[in-house]
């Protein structure tokens, strides 16, 4: 889906499950079309209003009801095949944010600036730019050695090693204004700006290059998603363009024809990709031949370094890929990963380098993978049995933010597992994860 003026040709969405649907302002203003699966969360929508209003807070109506980012487009009357939704803008409250960097966390304050803890060579050494960073910064993306900052005017702001994006200073015209979403590598970055064109930057081998298929990226992206050295974009028809390391799924030529359309996610690990196509799982570099039988009906995929977790819609999880202690190998936690039907089933799984972390309805979390990097939270379980509402990860560590504004940390500490340098700012005030 498009966060720009869209063709007249409304898209094709006669595949089966297949949906065409419209964000029309109050005004009757379009602001984005295309086609969304049914199994499609209504999240991926608010993401989309979001791109396009930045800075916005964003409700999203069906006739007179309110959506939430939980439901799902099969909750809607789909009897046209197509659905119209309200989106409705208002000015976003000021809020402090948390972000998790390559070895740290930071957290964007109310007044736009921005507080760090963990290691401070993951891009906390930010004085060059320390003027830019005071105020107006609505989100931070940060890889192994630099980091990328989105303020509300639509301009990034980098810093950090100049290899790995640090410095973008080559493609400095394109990141004045009009940028909507940030994603990352270990060592590049990719920006999505309001016309659904992508500029890229930094290490060439981890992806900053993106010439080889910089055609099918001038227009119609609608998210991108990287590994450790590749990136995978989503196009508003559905079709996935890849580029960096083949080795690491920059290369998805093996899976072309499985690629053209109706994909509505794409997850990745450190070495892999994997992507959602109409609750299938498709893969590029991955082997999920061993679960096969269990990726039907998925609705999320997500990736650490080597393995991957899949969200099915009846709230269970699948994973597979790299060794157990990786998160693969779930068996000790199965028994609280086998529920969920929407109320009581897993509504977000979160992974880091080695483990996993799954938020349930009920705002308790469930572990599993490297105890070091997070998969052993019993030192923090009693205050993870209840109201968490969000989860982010550094490489080696979790943070858990709560519904009373508190956040709750663990793994390694080098990674961010340790916040007692910041916890006199985190007893209250969060509001957000991202």
């Amino acid at each position: 889906m498009a966060a720009h003026e869209a063709s007249s040709k409304p898209p094709d969405h006669k595949a089966e499950g297949m949906l065409h649907i419209s964000l029309v302002g109050v005004g009757g203003d379009r602001i984005a079309e295309g086609v969304r699966h049914s199994s499609c969360k209504m999240r991926e929508l608010f993401k989309t209003a979001s791109r396009a209003k930045p800075g916005l807070q964003i409700t999203l109506l069906h006739g007179s009801s309110k959506l939430s980012p939980q439901m799902s487009l099969d909750t809607c009357d789909q009897s046209l095949g197509c659905i119209s939704l309200t989106v409705i803008c208002a000015k976003a409250a000021k809020k402090q944010q948390l972000f998790s960097l390559g070895q740290a966390f930071a957290a964007i304050k109310a007044d736009g600036s921005v507080v760090a803890w963990g290691d401070a060579g993951s891009g906390g050494g930010s004085s060059s730019v320390a003027d830019k960073l005071q105020e107006g910064v609505i989100k931070v993306a940060v890889n192994m050695s630099a980091f990328a900052a989105l303020k509300e005017d639509g301009s990034v702001v980098t810093s950090g090693s100049g290899a790995f994006g640090g410095d973008s200073s080559s493609v400095a015209d394109k990141l004045q204004k009009g940028v909507v979403e940030v994603a990352r590598i270990l060592g590049a970055f990719a920006a999505i700006k309001a016309d659904g064109s992508v500029v890229t930057w930094g290490s060439g081998a981890f992806g900053g290059d993106s010439s080889s298929v910089a055609n099918k990226l001038q227009e119609g992206v609608v998210e991108v998603a990287g590994n450790s050295n590749a990136f995978a974009a989503i196009k508003e028809d559905g079709s996935v363009v890849t580029w960096g390391s083949g080795h690491f799924g920059g290369d998805s030529s093996s899976v072309a024809d499985k690629l053209q359309e109706g994909v509505v996610e794409v997850a990745g690990n450190s070495n892999a990709f994997a992507s959602n196509q109409s609750g299938r799982i498709r893969r590029s570099g991955g082997d999920s031949s061993s679960v096969a039988d269990e990726l039907q009906g998925v609705v999320e995929v997500v990736g650490n370094m080597s393995a991957f977790a899949a969200i099915k819609e009846d709230g269970s999880v699948a994973t597979w890929g790299g060794s157990g202690g990786s998160g693969s190998d779930s068996s000790s936690v199965a028994d609280k990963l086998q529920e969920g039907v929407v109320e009581v089933g897993v509504a977000q799984v979160v992974g880091n380098m080695s483990a996993f972390a799954a938020i349930k309805e009920d705002g308790s979390v469930v572990t599993w993978g490297s105890g070091a990097f997070g998969g052993d939270s019993s030192s923090v379980a009693d205050k993870l049995q209840e109201g968490v509402v969000e989860v982010a990860r550094t490489v080696g560590a979790f943070a858990a933010l709560k519904d009373d504004g508190s956040v709750v940390t663990w793994g390694e500490a080098f990674s961010g597992g340790d916040s007692s340098s910041a916890a006199a700012t985190l007893q209250e005030g969060v509001v957000q994860v991202v």
